[in-house]
C-alpha cells in the first residue's frame, strides 16, 4: 500500500505547547518521536511505501553529523520504503547521509530521495506530491498533495495538505493518530470531502 505524510519535523521543541504555527501538546520532543514512530509503525509494514512530502526533523548540532545520526536512528525504525521529497528544511548533506547508511529493505534500498516532487497515478486520478503548495491553475484530476504549511490548508479543493498537523484531516469520517501517514483510502476522502464543502460555498 501506499501512504503519505509531511512535516515530522523530528526533535523540534519549538513546536511543543501552545503555538500559532503547530501545537504539538508533548511534554518533550522524544515523547513526539516515540508518538510519531508508534502510530506509523502500527500502521504501515515493510511491504508499504510511504511518500515524506519534506521536512524530516529540525534538529541542529555540531558537529551536523550528531543529528543526521539520531534522525537516522528514528528513520531506520520506521516500517517501509520511504520516498522522500526534499522540503525547506532538509538538506542535501542530510539526504548524502541518509543514502549513504540506507539500511536496505527487503533487498532493495529502504529510501529514495527527489529534489522537487513526485507525480503518481491512482484511480483515473494524478497525485502530484511536492513539499510546498503549488498553485496548478485549472486542471482536470490533479491533486497536488503538499505539506508546509502545518495547521493551515489551502483555499483551493484542488490542493490537500498531507503534513501531520494538517487540519484537513476534518474531512475524514474517523480519526487518524498523531503521525500516523494518511493512505490513499483517507486521501481519497479528504479530496472528495474539500471538493463538497467547496461547492457548498459556490
Amino acid at each position: 500500500m501506499q501512504y503519505f505524510t509531511s512535516d515530522t519535523h523530528f526533535y523540534h521543541a519549538d513546536l511543543l505547547g501552545q503555538n500559532d504555527f503547530a501545537p504539538r501538546l508533548f511534554p518533550d520532543v522524544e515523547t513526539m518521536n516515540q508518538a510519531i514512530i508508534d502510530h506509523w509503525n502500527a500502521r504501515v509494514t515493510d511491504e508499504d511505501t510511504v511518500y515524506h512530502l519534506g521536512d524530516v526533523a529540525l534538529y541542529f548540532t555540531r558537529p551536523a553529523k550528531l543529528s543526521y545520526e539520531r534522525v537516522f536512528a528514528i528513520l531506520a525504525q520506521l516500517h517501509g520504503k520511504i520516498v522522500f521529497i526534499k522540503g525547506n528544511h532538509d538538506s542535501r548533506a542530510f539526504f548524502k547521509y541518509l543514502a549513504a547508511h540506507d539500511p536496505q529493505l527487503n533487498g532493495q534500498p529502504k529510501f529514495e530521495f527527489h529534489d522537487v516532487g513526485v507525480l503518481i497515478k491512482y484511480d483515473h486520478r494524478q497525485y502530484y506530491m511536492t513539499h510546498y503548495p503549488m498553485m496548478m491553475g485549472i486542471v482536470k484530476q490533479i491533486i497536488n498533495l503538499h505539506g508546509h504549511i502545518h495547521h493551515y490548508a489551502v483555499a483551493v479543493k484542488e490542493n490537500i495538505n498531507v503534513g501531520v498537523d494538517t487540519p484537513e484531516v476534518d474531512y475524514l469520517d474517523h480519526k487518524v493518530p498523531f503521525g500516523a501517514p494518511f493512505s490513499l483510502a483517507e486521501i481519497e476522502q479528504m479530496v472528495n470531502g474539500k471538493a463538497i464543502d467547496f461547492a457548498k460555498r459556490q
